[in-house]
């Protein structure tokens, strides 16, 4: 499931297509466009411009075009890729099909030089925006300081998870990157998120910090120690005991209740 890392590979992908014009818009899934557009607006905007940059915000990857036109938004949900010709980062991501099937391809840029900057989607969980509202989403994880991550957690009554993955509060962590997180950082992803201490709170930014360094260098979101122990009866790697599966907002939950320190008191 792409995540944070696995959209700055995308984002890299399409760095590739920086200063290439965009001939044609393909847009065969109107379902796919969100914000109130059909087809015949993409096309309007995107046509004949030249894209000028890229930009990303936790899951949302932001493509720059010029002659003041909108910015274009792309978001992947589970199961979304971006591909570039032969670029193709990721390949298969974790719970996904292993297939590249044509019929999956949401949305796409054809461009000058004959490149597709395509989007393949098999779930359709993502979708397309223009001009996409920055500000809905917190800071961005991967360099969140420690004053930005206090106030997205200050005064929460909401399990520690469930706010991590709130992307208003905190952008471009998912279930893998929180759930490998809070293991390193020995924090119970059950416990309000307001209740951490000042050295809690500098203990989960460092790890924040240095978890997504680590599985980016490796390859994505499931490369952490945690991941092939995600199953039921899973021991965990640090101590061998016994890992507990429970749904924290929403999402299944992998923890190990032997490695949790106590709270701050």
């Amino acid at each position: 499931m792409p995540e944070m890392l696995e959209v700055e590979m995308f984002r890299r992908v399409a760095e590739r297509a920086v200063g290439r014009t965009i001939e044609r818009v393909e847009a065969p899934d109107a379902w796919f466009l969100k914000g109130g557009i059909g087809p015949a607006d993409v096309r309007a905007a995107l046509d004949g411009a030249t894209i000028r940059g890229t930009d990303r915000i936790g899951k949302l990857l932001l493509v720059a075009v010029g002659d003041d036109r909108p910015e274009l938004g792309l978001r992947f949900g589970m199961t979304g890729r971006l591909v570039l010709g032969e670029h193709d980062p990721v390949g298969q991501l974790e719970y996904s099909s292993g297939r590249d099937d044509p019929a999956w391809d949401r949305f796409a840029l054809r461009l000058d030089d004959g490149g597709r900057l395509r989007l393949s989607d098999p779930r359709r969980l993502g979708g397309v925006e223009l001009d996409p509202d920055r500000e809905a989403l917190g800071p961005d994880a991967w360099s969140v300081t420690g004053a930005q991550l206090r106030r997205a957690l200050a005064g929460s009554e909401a399990p520690l998870k469930a706010r991590l993955l709130d992307q208003a509060r905190l952008a471009g962590l998912g279930n893998l990157l929180v759930d490998e997180t809070l293991w390193r950082a020995r924090l119970d992803p059950r416990r309000p998120a307001g209740s951490l201490g000042a050295a809690e709170l500098r203990r989960l930014r460092s790890r924040i910090a240095s978890t997504v360094d680590d599985l980016f260098a490796k390859g994505g979101s499931h490369r952490g120690h945690l991941q092939e122990h995600r199953v039921r009866g899973g021991r965990c790697p640090r101590c061998g005991g016994e890992l507990d599966r429970t749904t924290v907002g929403g999402r299944t939950t992998y923890w190990c209740p032997s490695c949790v320190r106590p709270a701050e008191a």
